[in-house]
């Protein structure tokens, strides 16, 4: 039962000091019911201390109470739909928005914006006004060369200052509507800078991180409302310097400013929007096997996979425009001795629309592709002379399509974050590996030869990206003190792992000392582990999991006895999990024990919960009993897992039942001899044997293997 549930059911006088609580509109009571279970498992206390934290917490709020309106839109509840807009607006008035540099940054965008589209809609104006003054020039013009062999030469002078006076001012002032027409040009490019150079850039900087399971946010749609703003307005200038054109040809002289710089102008324009269009061709969505949603950039061949280009330019035009996007792979691969080439099967070439956006853009969803490698000619198929193993080998989805509009036809061409081919599922976690590597450390978006020379990682870096590992593929991050664990287990033990380096070979090739296997495969094992067996427990905390011996001693030793906490196991590959609780003995001695680790095997037969719920000791005389009361720090072990209890009673069970009910439940014996505190405190174990994991059922003592 969520918090939220159990604070419904409290008696009347604080159920009234509960309605106090949320009499302020800037949280609404409401927004607490919708998103209850989200509220209850995100880490609030760290956010106070964690600006980055609090902001990813604000901007996710603000997005599922987006969602939650959209549901009561297509659920046409008009009341509730109009609450939760109000309540979004609301939030933004008080709050702001989540990060102020960007929002200033953003701001500046607008700005700029804005400017622009008050200076060539100025400048349209202008060029009305001087249509109207070089047509009563023209006219004035043509009247006095009708007229000129019927005046006198004194009329003809007089006629003729007064066109020399119109004259003057029209050049004047085409001159004053080409400076106009230069600057906001000029603020044009400014403003395409900033969308390019530093907009998009950051975008694809976050695309990077979001690929490695970074909480960003990487909606395409205000970019593409900024893009499509700036072409509209390039545009624009580009069909009234057109205009000028079409008015130099009808009036003209020497030195006639039209002439001389509007070509120029012209140039200009054309270039900006060729940029603008070229930089607008982006990957909306990186490549992506269906059942590795989780890991992106990693494809096996032979393997689905979908891929998605946008163009940030929506134009009607061009929107009705056919434009076929074709998909191709290594247009510019390294030459090195091995480089495995692939063909891409499937339909390979589409024809670019609105309608496959969830939102309304301008691209084409590849959904069937995939990766076929190409015989080697020398060394046959799968030739591996290269010096670079499978996983490390970058590869690059490029996509080619043609714009043609008004007088426009532009070449665009856009590619993939380095994607990873493997041939065999095994290869799997050590592609996302390479994925992870690079799109932490590289900025270079098309370093194929980045795993030549690996650079080394700061902790600092590897910490955070280790964190969005869990929190990416499960509702919770690793603490500081998690990490802490993690980081003393690649450097040892140090005062501060900030400044501390890690090599590529350390983090996922070399094996940690003692074991056959590496620190990524270990990590990875351990979330795999969680996923499948008790996600649903580590969500809400009850799993410290990452903690070392030491600390584990030092957290329990002061608890009453029966106090326990769950931890994974440092010695299997494929990922195990035990507890350790604490004894105080009569005689005042206290003792810390262990079980040994429970792995996929015990957890497909036995759910954690169960083994918690009904694990037992075999003391003297072969008396069993519990000997894990509460779960750290000192919360009943029912209370912390009781939700989680596949029944709430056997016995009830039993009673319905023809057959006595069989369960499996987890009986340990305890050995003659026990292990120094001091062997834990140095660290010398890894988990302590000293209880035999073993499991019976009610009807007799079937043992189930262990490790």
């Amino acid at each position: 039962m969520s918090q939220w549930e159990k604070l419904k059911q409290l008696d009347t006088k604080s159920l009234e000091q509960l309605h106090n609580l949320y009499q302020d509109e800037n949280f609404p009571m409401d927004v607490r019911e919708y998103l209850a279970h989200w509220i209850e498992t995100q880490d609030w206390e760290k956010a106070i201390t964690n600006y980055s934290l609090a902001t990813i917490h604000y901007q996710n709020l603000l997005d599922l109470i987006n969602n939650q309106y959209s549901r009561f839109m297509q659920e046409k509840l008009f009341i509730c739909q109009h609450k939760f807009k109000r309540y979004r607006q609301n939030m933004q008035a008080v709050m702001g928005q989540p990060q102020p540099v960007d929002f200033e940054r953003h701001q500046n965008v607008v700005q700029k914006l804005n400017a622009l589209k008050n200076g060539v809609q100025a400048g349209e104006q202008e060029l009305k006004f001087l249509e109207e003054q070089q047509d009563e020039f023209d006219f004035k013009f043509k009247t006095y060369k009708f007229q000129e062999s019927n005046n006198s030469e004194k009329q003809k002078e007089e006629e003729l200052q007064v066109l020399q006076k119109m004259l003057n001012i029209l050049d004047c002032n085409r001159k004053k509507v080409l400076q106009k027409f230069a600057e906001f040009i000029n603020e044009a490019e400014v403003l395409l800078n900033t969308l390019v150079k530093e907009e998009l850039a950051d975008w694809k900087r976050r695309q990077q991180s979001a690929c490695i399971g970074a909480p960003v946010k990487v909606c395409l749609d205000q970019l593409e409302n900024w893009f499509t703003a700036c072409a509209v307005c390039l545009f624009q200038v580009k069909r009234l310097l057109k205009k000028l054109e079409e008015l130099g040809d009808k009036v003209t002289y020497d030195k006639d400013p039209f002439k001389i710089q509007r070509p120029t102008l012209e140039k200009l324009v054309k270039t900006l929007l060729t940029n603008l269009i070229k930089s607008a061709f982006v990957v909306e969505n990186q490549p992506c096997m269906a059942p590795q949603s989780k890991m992106p950039l990693v494809l096996k061949t032979s393997s689905q996979f979908s891929v998605k280009p946008r163009l940030l330019v929506k134009l009607p035009e061009v929107a009705n425009h056919l434009m076929k996007v074709k998909a191709c792979i290594d247009k510019s691969s390294p030459n090195g001795k091995g480089y495995r080439k692939f063909n891409i099967l499937g339909t390979n070439e589409k024809a670019m629309n609105m309608t496959e956006s969830k939102f309304g853009g301008l691209c084409v969803d590849f959904r069937h592709l995939q990766l076929k490698e190409q015989k080697s000619l020398i060394g046959g198929k799968g030739s591996n002379e290269t010096s670079l193993v499978v996983t490390e080998e970058l590869h690059l989805i490029s996509f080619e399509t043609e714009l043609v509009y008004q007088d426009l036809i532009l070449k665009l061409e856009t590619s993939t974050l380095p994607v990873v081919v493997i041939s065999n599922a095994s290869q799997l976690l050590s592609g996302w590996a390479s994925v992870v590597w690079y799109n932490m450390l590289c900025s270079d978006l098309q370093n194929m030869t980045f795993f030549s020379n690996p650079p080394t990682a700061l902790w600092s870096q590897l910490s955070e990206t280790l964190s969005w590992q869990f929190s990416s593929n499960t509702k919770r991050h690793l603490d500081t003190e998690q990490l802490d664990m993690l980081a003393e287990k690649l450097f040892g033990l140090q005062e501060n792992y900030a400044d501390c380096y890690i090599t590529w070979a350390k983090f996922s090739k070399e094996n940690l000392p003692r074991q056959n296997f590496s620190f990524w495969l270990w990590l990875q094992g351990i979330l795999d582990l969680i996923k499948k067996y008790f996600e649903n427990i580590w969500n809400d905390g009850h799993i410290i999991g990452f903690v070392s011996k030491k600390r584990e001693r030092k957290l329990l030793k002061d608890k009453q006895s029966g106090t326990f906490l769950l931890r994974f196991s440092e010695s299997s590959k494929d990922g195990g999990i035990t507890f350790t609780w604490v004894e105080h003995l009569p005689n005042g001695d206290c003792k810390i024990r262990s079980v040994e680790p429970y792995t996929k095997g015990h957890l497909t037969n036995i759910p954690l919960s169960e083994i918690v719920r009904f694990y037992k000791v075999m003391a003297e005389e072969n008396v069993p009993e519990h000997p894990l009361l509460y779960l750290y720090p000192n919360i009943p072990k029912d209370e912390a897992f009781g939700k989680y209890y596949l029944d709430s009673d056997a016995d009830v069970q039993l009673k319905h039942n023809k057959y006595l009910r069989t369960r499996l439940i987890v009986v340990s014996e305890r050995p003659p001899t026990e292990i120094p505190p001091a062997m834990i405190d140095e660290g010398l174990v890894e988990d302590l044997p000293l209880l035999s994991a073993t499991c019976f059922d009610f009807l007799g003592f079937s043992q189930l293997s262990t490790t």
